[in-house]
């Protein structure tokens, strides 16, 4: 974390090598988080290009360093949600998403509807917290909804993937 710190300060006085070092921290993450919410390789890489860009410019106004990882994901989301609504398009969540196990193609094209037909903030609140790694409390604040809606969201998205994709397959699913 201290590392990190160092680097966005030294990115914040307009040194560019400190400011590609952090993004390559999050490359993978930003990647990821990107490719499930739009449809195509293109798309992913002009978003990831467009925030990357704009986190750049915008590095100033960045309150908290420590924060350099949700402030970024969180410019590049606007940045999927500002194509998404060029396009109106509907996201399709891709094989990132889905378990490594079982290369059953059957169940991963049942398991990507099941996804995809999760309403966008469910979808959204189970990408921040899978895939970009963020806990309750950062999509908390990152959202700017209270602690208890994500975990609502959270929880009701597993549910409806379970009841949904499991249900339907005759498989016993144990509830916690």
């Amino acid at each position: 974390m201290g590392s990190l710190k160092k680097l966005v300060k030294k990115a914040k006085k307009g040194d560019g090598e400190a400011f590609v070092s952090l993004v390559k921290q999050y490359e993978d993450v930003l990647y990821r988080t990107a490719s499930k919410l739009l449809n195509n390789d293109e798309d992913v890489a002009d978003a990831m290009q467009d925030a990357i860009i704009s986190a750049y410019e915008k590095l100033h106004t960045l309150k908290n360093d420590e924060y350099f990882n949700t402030w970024i994901c969180k410019i590049l989301i606007n940045k999927c949600n500002s194509l998404l609504n060029k396009k109106k398009n509907l996201s399709v969540i891709n094989d990132h998403f889905l378990p490594e196990k079982g290369n059953d193609g059957f169940q991963k094209i049942e398991l990507e509807d099941a996804l995809n037909s999760l309403n966008e903030v469910y979808r959204l609140a189970l990408i921040l917290y899978y895939i970009v790694g963020l806990n309750i409390k950062e999509i908390s604040e990152f959202l700017k909804e209270p602690e208890g809606t994500i975990k609502s969201r959270l929880s009701r998205a597993k549910s409806i993937l379970r009841n949904n994709y499991y249900k339907n397959e005759g498989v016993m699913v144990y509830e916690k």
